[in-house]
């Protein structure tokens, strides 16, 4: 089966996402500085989720880029991966709406520990599919930033519960990780 339906799909899901969450950005109450600066918890929180969906897209292109083999495992994988994803609204709007309060910014971790621990499924799931010796196993190799990402994301969560804005810290820091480009998959791919 061909990963372009799959690739196609979840394209979507992810840009429903992003736009279900700028629907919760609100129009200030008042029209100076300082209203706008209220809604600074809202809009931060916005960004840091726009920021991972964004990357979770960015990688999930590249995977479906390298495999030429989709199967059963890899679409629920897949699916595994998009359910997670689509929390992100929700925990992006609670976290940002009570200002990185603890449980909230805890509970934005736990989704973030799921959607990592799911996206590392997908390609343990697609490197099945296609073979240990395929240009994704390759250009995988030991797949340290999908393994230290739940491992930071776990870190972060009982963090949080003490103190919220050092968690947030090591959610951004994920972040960082992954923005830094990952050159691994077109290296494989280069002709």
């Amino acid at each position: 089966m061909s990963s372009s339906r799959m690739e196609a799909f979840s394209d979507g899901v992810i840009a429903i996402l992003i736009t279900i969450m700028v629907l919760d950005l609100r129009v200030p109450a008042g029209e100076d500085l300082a209203a706008l600066w209220t809604l600074a918890p809202v809009f931060l929180s916005y960004v840091l989720s726009f920021v991972l969906l964004g990357i979770y897209w960015n990688n999930h292109h590249h995977l479906l880029q390298a495999v030429d083999v989709v199967d059963g495992r890899v679409l629920l994988a897949n699916l595994h991966l998009l359910f997670w994803l689509s929390i992100f609204p929700f925990a992006t709007a609670w976290m940002g709406e009570h200002t990185f309060a603890p449980v909230p910014t805890a509970a934005y971790g736990v989704v973030m520990i799921a959607a990592a621990v799911a996206f590392y499924i997908l390609v343990r799931a697609l490197i099945a599919a296609n073979g240990t010796d395929s240009k994704l196993a390759a250009a995988i190799g030991g797949d340290f930033k999908g393994k230290i990402s739940p491992v930071l994301f776990g870190i972060a969560v009982p963090v949080s519960l003490n103190a919220p804005l050092a968690g947030l810290a090591i959610y951004v820091g994920v972040a960082l990780i992954w923005v830094i480009p990952d050159r691994r998959i077109e290296r494989v791919l280069a002709p």
